[in-house]
């Protein structure tokens, strides 16, 4: 790198995540190989359209490396139909939603406090600019309430059921929401769609660690990092081949121009490492270090919320007496990132809030054992109790992560 402004602050992030333990549950570390397909000379490359029925020429190896990476998303998650060409999340929900829907149509989501995403109806979002949206609740336990939900789809009347979270620490029960959907059309006048965001726990749906939701819902969207390991980037999925056209238009030309195809090719890449055998048992260490964090902090005293996936939400002011926003940077001040988060019955604001969230997908890619998932419990407890002071908490995250392989020279199994 010439640039030694950019290399310098490179530099510096390589170590910062080199030396911190990352607990935000929407990050991880994507191989080498991953980061070397993404910097590929196909960000050279003008693509606008889908594979064979392009605008411009010279993209017959384009073509081949997004039907590369549309095949393995499809065998990953045992889907009919994938769209690689999203540039995040919320422009896959753009999208997806305009293909179910007309402006004004009716959603139902959960409430926002309770784990929702900005795209699932934030009044500072496009979703509620374009949408109406009706919102269901968690129960008393910070669970989903199906016979709530089933109510709701009564009054509301809904064209859309969504579900899949951004902080939802438990399974996810698609089938029975399909039920309860088809239950409803049955004897409703507007037909209600189910769509799911698997953003989150896409890797443990991939590694087949839960439900499914491609079996049972009509769309369902996705990033590609979080618990893919991927690049920074979008996937549409569906089981019903005939939602194709509409899907496809919503993506290209109606909210997005030319793909990024050094993207899509990094896609592949992570498709193609998610499908290898070994992802699967490293999900499955996401699970256990998250429930052995979460336990001993219950264990220590602590309110945390539980944990069935690969985060979980503790409450910091009941725990402790402080909001979010101060947990948050006492523990980013020893070396442990997570983020302050909404907690179900949240009193404070968002600026503050009530509990933090924490994840281990990214700490079990460096290397993270369930042994250490206690420790940093135990870290976490002691300094925000401030029975230990910063710098011996600070020397113990040290000693963590010395163990632990560097994020810049991470690589995966990959299958094809």
């Amino acid at each position: 790198m010439q640039d030694r402004i950019v290399q310098e602050y490179f530099d510096k992030e390589a170590k910062r995540q080199n030396e911190g333990i990352e607990l935000i549950a929407s990050e991880n570390y994507p191989s080498i190989n991953v980061r070397e397909a993404q910097a590929s000379i196909f960000t050279a490359k003008y693509a606008e359209g889908y594979p064979g029925h392009r605008y411009y020429g010279g993209c017959e190896n384009v073509d081949v490396i997004e039907n590369l990476a549309i095949e393995r998303a499809k065998k990953l998650f045992k889907a009919a139909y994938a769209n690689v060409q999203p540039h995040s999340g919320s422009q896959a929900n753009m999208a997806a939603y305009h293909a179910l829907l007309k402006k004004g149509d009716k959603i139902l989501s959960l409430v926002l406090n309770d784990g929702g995403h900005l795209t699932h109806g934030s009044p500072v979002s496009f979703s509620s600019h374009d949408y109406q949206f009706s919102f269901y609740p968690l129960d008393e336990n910070g669970r989903l309430d199906l016979k709530v939900i089933k109510e709701l789809l009564d009054k509301e009347n809904p064209n859309l059921l969504l579900a899949g979270y951004s902080a939802y620490p438990f399974a996810i029960p698609f089938k029975e929401l399909r039920a309860i959907v088809d239950e409803h059309n049955s004897h409703s006048d507007v037909h209600c769609y189910f769509m799911v965001d698997m953003a989150h726990i896409a890797g443990i749906v991939a590694a087949g660690l839960c439900e499914n939701p491609v079996e049972y819902a009509d769309i369902v969207t996705s990033t590609t990092h979080k618990t893919l390991r991927g690049p920074r980037g979008g996937l549409i999925l569906s089981r019903d081949e005939s939602l194709a056209k509409a899907i496809n238009s919503s993506i290209f030309p109606y909210s997005q121009g030319g793909p990024l195809e050094h993207v899509i090719a990094a896609k592949a890449v992570c498709f193609g490492e998610d499908l290898a055998p070994e992802f699967k048992d490293y999900m499955a260490k996401v699970l256990e270090n998250t429930k052995a964090c979460n336990d001993e902090l219950a264990k220590r005293g602590a309110i945390v919320s539980g944990t069935e996936n690969h985060l979980f939400l503790l409450n910091v002011l009941a725990s402790f007496n402080i909001n979010g926003k101060e947990a948050q940077e006492t523990l980013e001040s020893i070396g442990i990132t997570c983020n302050k988060n909404m907690i179900h019955g949240d009193t404070l604001k968002p600026a503050y809030t009530s509990g933090v969230r924490i994840g281990f997908a990214a700490s079990t890619s460096r290397g993270c054992n369930k042994a250490q998932a206690v420790e940093i419990a135990d870290i976490i407890f002691d300094v925000l109790s401030k029975n230990i002071s910063l710098y011996e908490a600070k020397d113990k995250v040290a000693s963590i992560v010395k163990t632990w392989h560097d994020v810049m020279s991470l690589q995966y199994p990959l299958v094809g």
